[in-house]
């Protein structure tokens, strides 16, 4: 849809599957609006707008349907205004920002009063509309502006574990004088002869009154509605369930006549109880969630809230909101590193595991760029600030993991298709449980029904299914990004799952895109030593600008045998052959055989060792000095330290492995064969590798693509999964659905490793969730009472429907336990052909 906006907002009252489903319905159905996606475990709902809906009409739309958006209330303190004119601006300025509900601009206080929409706009966005309208605002602090999720959901647990505390405490004696008559001997005469049987209902009907009216009224004031829209949830099946309970033991309270004699019995302390075990519940729910979003708020506490700003050389601790592109920072050692920049002084190594899951810290020197959030280490940098607030590197990587978290997976879809009649059903069944106790129950048929009616309303709460797929999602999600691994877009998670085939693209990606030396074989004859020989060659060399001639370079310049830099005179190319130049008084040739025999020198002594080099992959070139053979020397892209060790964890995964690269056939089966790779697709161009990714998937076969993001565009949104591998800071890969911050295959493996672990259990939380409810259903509707006798509390009930919620959330939150499959130590300690690149100097035989 064109010119659409994304957003993500924050739901309130949503406590089951069932919620879910209507809220997405409601949302669909807005003109406007698409790829909506809601998320039981964060209560949150992605969307994208476009016109004709805006922020207002999804807002309404919300609370037509009972969830409402959450509000957030701001005061800015707003300077510069001076009449009804500055007034009128302000106003516009503000009520022009998307999100935004009402403003009301006081003159007199020169403030603002802003109610938005959470989510869709932050206080900053705000703060910014005003100032670039020529009135600097800044947040009042007795703003009331919205909390951050985490605070909300400490909160929110703790106002849930105050109800519960206080409907326990009113709970307790009306469960001892009921259940302690029927459970301990001789109690039920006790009662009797003391305050009688009639007071001992009172009592339990006043403190379960108290227990309805008080702690409990959430759920009448929330499932009453509902059930009238036409639309039960969660909170009509407890308040239906714990009312007829309630009533019917009013009615044998008060008016005992009403009823059979034999039925006259009062049921207050299981509407109590149910009540205190489901607040029980939602405290234990509250905190658990709050637990899945640790990977956003340990990502938000990377950055600092202040820095050290140079002005006039003169450092300044100014608020992290104050920077602005371009500014100069100090960061001193062991300071956290305040925005994204580039090294302008000093040399320092930072610490950027939380960025990239890379533990060894790297060395910054001026012209390196660094990341917000990393730690510096003990040198003190200066640096230019690059990007700041919405775009830097920290912002991006929190915006993907928020998106990913929000994502509704495949899978989610059968659980929609189940909950948006579960409701209903179980309300019909709990109907058809009484109607068939009270024709053919036994004595007395009127309480068994009801006691069988409301522990099916209860028990089939269908909480644990909303929550099965999105906290796991959340919690996998987030582990993975502390491991470097983003997953863009959440269905990813579970296309993961179903690969067959990895296609690795195969510079930059197995290998690490820059040539270098790697062997220097010099040969007996030569009178002159290894560093004298690669000085020679390499100042020849550095007069061309071809790779593999800044290769040999950097290897001389690496091990320091330049020295003083040789004299270089009568340089010529020799096209399709080589070069040649007189060094220092040396008449120096360096090019390919064919160059040796056209001037006729001797190179049999170094054919077999050229031969062995190319079969592995080689670049191979001969050097001659003053008419005679010198040195063979190799060159080569050399793999990444962890490309062998990846490929044969991918191969542990079941998962077959091809390469596509643009080399001649001969290097890239070289490769194939040092790493283990199946499948070679060598000699295309980068407009061919759609082409090789559609012949890989035949049969079927679901094939994801691991590039480098720079010209694997097409390949990447063309495979079933785009893995995307960064560079620890551009991350935002538009056509990939994983990015990888580091800078090798170990990501990939990780990425597989989370994929399988969470979608494993996501299918846990959800075999739980479904059969729990389909097989205590007809328990509780007393199938087992014909041959055993047994009848299931509401009280128990109650409990077991707390603890499946308790379980799933549990379940999803052992996903943060998940280790790398591959770390830096899985590693191969540089094996030949896969470690730095080193110039091995070997004597030729004669």
């Amino acid at each position: 849809m064109p010119d659409t906006t994304q957003l993500r907002l924050s739901v309130e009252g949503m406590s089951c599957a069932s919620c879910v489903g209507r809220v997405e319905r409601a949302l669909n159905a807005v003109d406007g609006v698409s790829d909506v996606s809601v998320n039981l475990a964060s209560e949150t709902v992605q969307l994208s707008l476009g016109a004709p809906a805006d922020i207002a009409s999804v807002a309404a739309t919300l609370d037509e349907a009972g969830y409402p958006a959450r509000r957030g209330r701001v005061r800015l303190s707003v300077a510069s205004m001076s009449c009804a004119s500055c007034m009128g601006r302000v106003d516009r300025a503000l009520a022009a920002v998307p999100g935004v509900l009402s403003v009301n601009v006081n003159l007199a206080s020169e403030t603002a009063t802003v109610d938005y929409v959470e989510g869709a706009v932050t206080v900053d966005d705000l703060i910014r509309a005003a100032t670039d309208a020529g009135y600097p605002a800044e947040a009042t602090e007795d703003t009331a502006a919205a909390q951050d999720t985490t605070d909300r959901k400490q909160t929110e647990a703790r106002e849930m574990a105050r109800h519960m505390t206080l409907a326990a405490v009113l709970a307790l004696p009306v469960f001892a004088l009921e259940m302690g008559a029927h459970l301990i001997p001789g109690m039920h005469e006790l009662i009797g002869s003391t305050i009688g049987h009639q007071t001992s209902w009172l009592i339990q009907f006043v403190l379960t009154t108290l227990v309805l009216i008080g702690p409990g009224r959430m759920f009448y004031t929330k499932g009453f509605p509902a059930l009238l829209r036409g639309a039960p949830d969660m909170n009509s099946l407890v308040a239906v369930g714990t009312s007829a309970a309630y009533l019917y033991s009013v009615v044998a309270t008060f008016a005992p006549a009403l009823l059979p004699e034999q039925s006259r019995a009062v049921y207050f302390e299981a509407a109590a109880v149910i009540v205190v075990l489901i607040l029980l519940g939602r405290a234990l729910e509250a905190r658990a969630k709050g637990r899945t979003g640790a990977a956003i708020r340990a990502l938000v506490g990377l950055t600092p809230r202040t820095a050290t700003v140079l002005r006039n050389d003169t450092p300044h601790e100014v608020p992290i909101d104050e920077i602005q592109t371009g500014d100069l920072l100090l960061v001193r050692p062991g300071e956290r590193i305040a925005t994204d920049g580039e090294v302008t002084q000093g040399s320092a190594h930072v610490d950027e595991s939380m960025i990239t899951g890379e533990p060894v810290p790297v060395l910054k020197s001026p012209g390196d760029p660094i990341t917000g959030g990393t730690v510096n280490g003990a040198g003190s940098l200066r640096f230019r600030a690059t990007r700041v607030g919405a775009d830097t590197t920290l912002s991006q990587i929190i915006r993907m993991v928020e998106q990913a978290q929000g994502a509704k997976l495949p899978i989610q879809g059968l659980v929609d298709r189940v909950t948006l009649w579960f409701v209903p059903a179980v309300m019909t069944v709990a109907v058809l449980t009484v109607l068939v106790w009270l024709l053919i129950g036994p004595a007395p048929a009127l309480t068994m029904a009801l006691v069988a009616g409301v522990s099916v309303l209860i028990i089939a709460c269908p909480c644990a299914m909303g929550l099965a797929t999105p906290t796991s999602i959340m919690v996998g999600t987030g582990r993975a990004a502390e491991m470097g691994v983003l997953f863009r877009k959440g269905d990813a998670l579970q296309g993961l799952g179903s690969v067959d085939v990895v296609a690795l693209d195969k510079t930059g990606t197995l290998t690490r895109g820059r040539p270098e030396l790697t062997d220097m074989i010099l040969t007996e004859y030569s009178p002159l030593d290894r560093p004298r020989v690669l000085s020679l060659i390499a100042a020849l060399e550095a007069q061309s600008e071809h790779p593999i001639a800044q290769a040999i370079t950097r290897a001389a310049e690496a091990e320091d045998a330049t020295g003083p830099r040789p004299n270089v005179t009568d340089f010529a190319a020799i096209t399709g052959y080589g070069v040649r130049a007189n060094v220092d008084g040396h008449d120096v040739l360096v090019g390919a055989d064919r160059l040796m025999t056209r001037e006729g020198i001797d190179i049999s002594a170094l054919q077999d060792r050229e031969k062995a080099l190319a079969e592995r992959g080689r670049t191979v070139l001969f050097a001659a000095i003053d008419g005679q053979a010198a040195a063979l020397v190799a060159v080569a892209d050399p793999l990444k330290p962890a490309s062998g060790a990846a490929i044969a964890a991918l191969h542990d995964l079941g998962l077959s492995v091809a390469m596509i690269t643009g080399d001649k056939p001969e290097t890239a089966r070289a490769i194939a064969a040092e790493t283990g790779i199946d499948h070679v697709i060598a000699g295309v161009l980068p407009d061919g590798k759609v082409s090789a990714l559609d012949d890989l998937a035949k049969g079927g076969r679901r094939v994801a693509f691991v590039g480098d993001g720079i010209n694997d565009a097409p390949a990447l949104a063309r495979a079933d999964v785009g893995i995307a591998i960064g560079t620890g800071t551009d991350v935002a890969i538009e056509s990939a659905d994983v990015v990888l911050m580091s800078g090798d295959l170990r990501g990939v493996v990780n990425a597989f490793h989370v994929s399988r672990h969470t979608m494993r259990n996501i299918r846990q939380n959800l075999f739980w969730a479904f059969g729990y409810n389909t097989a205590l259903i007809p328990v509780a509707a007393g199938l087992l009472y014909p041959a055993f006798g047994l009848l299931l509390s509401p009280i128990l009930a109650a409990g077991a429907m707390a603890l499946s919620s308790i379980f799933v959330l549990s379940n999803a939150l052992r996903l943060r336990r998940l280790r790398p499959v591959m770390d830096e130590g899985h590693s191969p300690a540089h094996p030949e052909g896969q470690g730095e690149a080193t110039a091995k100097a070997e004597p030729a035989a004669a």
